[in-house]
């Protein structure tokens, strides 16, 4: 049954998004940015809610009384990587405006990468580390103060149930440079949505965000050691049989 559910959900999202990705594409000359994010935004919440019907994927959140209020308020949200699921989970989640930090490449993909590159995006090239990150914070620093935040997995990949990837600083060296306030948040999609799974399980999937850190007078390093600590005991608090006792 599992199998069949994971099948039909594939289909529904190949099915679906060549007409919406058709449709933003032929609109995206007479929308501002903000409305194009909205538009690619509802083709993730029918990902989602499909995902929640034929999947049984539901989704749990708590802490949303911790983000920041205001149109403009800025905030870099660090989220733990488990599987595709949280990357079109945040967007239909989250009430603003969500930047994504992610490699050129993805833009090739057809039709899904097509439709990303119509939206005000910070698309980087790996091999050129130090101006990449140049780049992050030149677009970070605009997209912030016009109230939209950016949103980064520090561990860079998604990583299996019950393990912990090497944190990079890079989501902190931004909060640091533009002096946004960052978020951590544990999700445990990889009880539903295994690493690279193809067939998916129906459960329920908690986010947790956590209390904004304040990134003022902070070094990267050390506010990222603050975020990985919250986010990895977090996670054990909510998927406790997925690590190992003491």
């Amino acid at each position: 049954m599992n199998l069949l559910r994971s099948i039909l959900h594939t289909l529904f999202m190949a099915v679906t998004v060549v007409p919406w990705a058709l449709a933003v594409l032929i609109a995206a000359p007479f929308l501002n940015s903000t409305q194009i994010y909205w538009m690619c935004a509802g083709w993730l919440k029918l990902a989602v809610n499909g995902g929640t019907v034929i999947l049984g994927i539901k989704n749990h959140v708590i802490g949303f009384e911790n983000l920041p209020v205001g149109s403009t308020a800025p905030a870099v949200l660090l989220v733990k990587h488990q599987s595709t699921w949280e990357t079109f989970c945040m967007p239909a989640l989250m009430p603003h405006p969500l930047a994504y930090v992610f490699k050129k490449e993805l833009l090739y993909v057809p039709f899904f990468g097509w439709a990303m590159g119509r939206m005000d995006m910070i698309h980087i090239d790996r091999s050129k580390r130090a101006q990449a990150f140049n780049k992050v914070v030149e677009q970070g620093q605009r997209l912030l103060n016009q109230g939209t935040w950016v949103i980064m997995f520090p561990e860079g990949t998604r990583i299996p149930r019950g393990q912990k990837g090497n944190y990079k600083n890079g989501g902190t060296r931004l909060a640091v440079e533009t002096g946004a306030p960052v978020i951590p948040i544990a999700v445990t999609s990889a009880k539903c949505w295994p690493r690279k799974a193809f067939i998916k399980k129906p459960g329920t999937v908690e986010f947790s965000i956590g209390k904004p850190i304040p990134s003022a007078g902070r070094e990267p390093d050390e506010l990222m050691r603050e975020v990985e600590a919250w986010i990895e005991a977090e996670m054990r608090r909510l998927d406790p049989t997925a690590y190992p006792q003491g």
